[in-house]
């Protein structure tokens, strides 16, 4: 069994991003920016509280202090200083959660920040060392780092990712490189229904790949998020897998 989950709240002062109330409609948890990569305070307390209206999950979504790029720049960070912004934007997002009546219940790192502590382990632990005791971490599936959170006994949510290529090693796909990103709503679907049954997907070479998930996440900056998300919905609860 999966649920599904989306990166929300990535609204900033007057630029929108997404249809954050349609996709709370749909998806199972939300992961909501925390003000570094984007968002802010009161996209923050707006998206918990619809959220917590439609009794979705809420995560706080972290990543580097880069609005300009969205967060998806890799960032030479201090240990302490990851430890430090990794807690101050979960503690940011409680506050705002608690107002909605909503409350966080796991942390997903953001662009650049989830790939990089994937494989890399003094950034994985600085953020592991930012999290509230008990605080789960939704980390990419079949990462180095769901190992290294394990060991120190922090709940890992496992997550794959329905609208992108993956590499032989079962990492994503750069962004950087063309058809990283799956455009066909019917290839996105197969690739959800695979990774919910458990069955290999194909790499963008060609090879099998498996891919084990408790979450899937499909992205909310996506033009045609919406009408994939209930898609994916629709053929998982056909099939009893969501």
């Amino acid at each position: 069994m999966v649920d599904l989950n989306a990166d929300l709240g990535e609204r900033f002062g007057l630029w929108p991003m997404g249809d954050d109330a349609a996709m709370l409609a749909v998806v199972d948890r939300a992961n909501v920016a925390c003000g570094f990569h984007a968002g802010d305070a009161a996209t923050m307390i707006d998206t918990c509280t619809e959220a917590a209206r439609r009794g979705v999950m809420v995560g706080a979504h972290v990543g580097y202090r880069d609005l300009a790029g969205f967060g998806r720049r890799d960032m030479a960070y201090a240990p302490r200083e990851l430890t430090a912004e990794t807690l101050y934007q979960i503690g940011a997002l409680e506050a705002c959660a608690r107002r909605a009546g909503a409350a966080v219940s796991y942390v997903k790192p953001h662009g650049a920040l989830y790939n990089r502590i994937a494989w890399d382990r003094p950034q994985a632990e600085a953020v592991f060392d930012g999290l509230p005791e008990g605080m789960p971490i939704m980390l990419l599936a079949g990462c180095e780092a769901t190992e290294w959170a394990r060991e120190r006994g922090i709940e890992v949510i496992e997550e794959a990712f329905i609208d992108r290529a993956y590499t032989a090693q079962g990492r994503l796909m750069s962004r950087s490189q063309p058809g990283a990103v799956l455009h066909d709503p019917e290839a996105a679907v197969a690739q959800a229904v695979a990774f919910a049954r458990g069955e290999s997907i194909t790499s963008v070479d060609g090879q099998a790949v498996s891919v084990r998930a408790d979450s899937l996440c499909v992205h909310g900056d996506n033009p045609a998020a919406v009408e994939l998300a209930r898609r994916v919905a629709e053929r998982l609860d056909a099939l009893g897998l969501r």
